[in-house]
């Protein structure tokens, strides 16, 4: 199986291979480099539509040179080639973003002007509709690197603080009028901070964040939910792209494909994720327009939740629906044909004029 060599790409493909291994499969990963791992100071939705993490992967798969590929859905393009097929759909990670701070702040509480990294389009336009006042700084990198960037004007600065009182405390040696801003020293405070934080208080800070966005699905796969501070941003509001937190498993051989599904797919993560990216596909988005799509099976109905915005979030579209799980790809299609009607098309296209410029 291919798989991008980042670490959360890693874990992600790893999950796999154990749950294929408990099915008595052996597999072996291969890690391809791919156009977005390679330019890494380009916004994602600048690298196109094409799949910047995804077709390095599937020329591999279709070459023959590998069984299949494993791939973040919220990543893969919606046009496809006809040969290549999503052929297991695991169950989903948690769908949301979350809201990663220094002093595990929800979005609210941040102060006015404060600075917000992302590298998500959608991302920019829901924190901009919801907050005009926030300025959004481009933030890429793997999970535990954008991280490493929000934490390293914090503790840089808690550092130097640390180390102008341990000068303090020499200076004034056996006085008892001087009060500790500290408990412990600068060194017994650095032996003190987890791998991340050390990674983080040596980086060169080119932009001061007060808060980053990503996918709490990647933050749970990376392993950093207990090492970081966090809260859920509210779906409603915050409404996901379209397959976060799903993995697929591209594969073209009808033998793999029929393996894989028996393997790998889960029913309601495959029905979700059908109807999040069939609207995607409908409105045209793609990585190129703020397009949010959460589908949840209940019962014998999907409920999903789409919002379109304008780039900057000064426009926003935002609807719900109910959908019957028995045809439910087909009444993806007719509710993303009254989107488009209602507006949706209109900014789906603005945003991608101004992609092409």
């Amino acid at each position: 199986m291919a798989t991008r060599g980042s670490a959360l790409a890693r874990a992600q493909a790893a999950s796999v291979q154990g749950a294929l291994a408990g099915r008595r499969l052996d597999v072996e990963l291969v890690e391809v480099e791919t156009t977005g791992d390679r330019i890494q100071d380009e916004l994602i939705h600048r690298l196109g539509k094409t799949g910047a993490f995804v077709r390095a992967l599937d020329e591999r798969v279709l070459d023959g040179e590998v069984d299949a590929a494993v791939h973040s859905m919220k990543d893969m393009p919606t046009e496809k080639p006809a040969d290549l097929v999503v052929a297991g759909v695991p169950e989903r990670a948690p769908a949301g973003d979350v809201l990663v701070t220094a002093e595990g702040h929800d979005i609210d509480d941040l102060p006015e002007g404060a600075v917000v990294g992302t590298s998500s389009l959608r991302r920019q336009a829901q924190l901009l509709n919801y907050r005009e006042d926030l300025q959004v700084e481009p933030l890429r990198g793997n999970v535990d690197t954008r991280i490493e960037k929000l934490l390293a004007t914090h503790l840089q600065r808690e550092h130097e603080a640390r180390v102008e009182n341990d000068k303090e405390r020499q200076e004034k040696k056996g006085k008892t009028d001087h009060d500790e801003a500290f408990d412990e020293t600068a060194d017994e405070w650095f032996e003190g901070l987890t791998e991340l934080e050390r990674q983080a208080l040596g980086r060169k800070v080119e932009t001061e964040y007060d808060a980053i966005v990503l996918a709490e699905a990647g933050l749970k796969r990376s392993g950093l939910t207990e090492k970081v501070n966090y809260e859920r941003l509210p779906r409603a509001t915050f409404v996901p792209a379209p397959g976060q937190g799903a993995i697929a498993v591209t594969a073209a051989d009808s033998e793999v494909i029929d393996l894989l599904h028996d393997k790998l797919d889960h029913p309601r993560t495959r029905v979700e994720t059908t109807v999040e990216r069939t609207i995607l596909a409908e409105l045209g988005g793609g990585c190129i327009a703020p397009v949010g799509v959460h589908a949840l099976l209940q019962g014998e109905h999907v409920h999903v939740d789409v919002q379109v915005l304008a780039t900057d979030g000064s426009e926003s579209i935002k609807t719900s629906r109910d959908l019957p799980v028995g045809n439910h790809a087909n009444a993806a299609r007719e509710f993303a044909a009254a989107l488009r009607d209602r507006g949706a098309g209109q900014l789906v296209e603005a945003a991608r004029e101004e992609a092409e410029e």
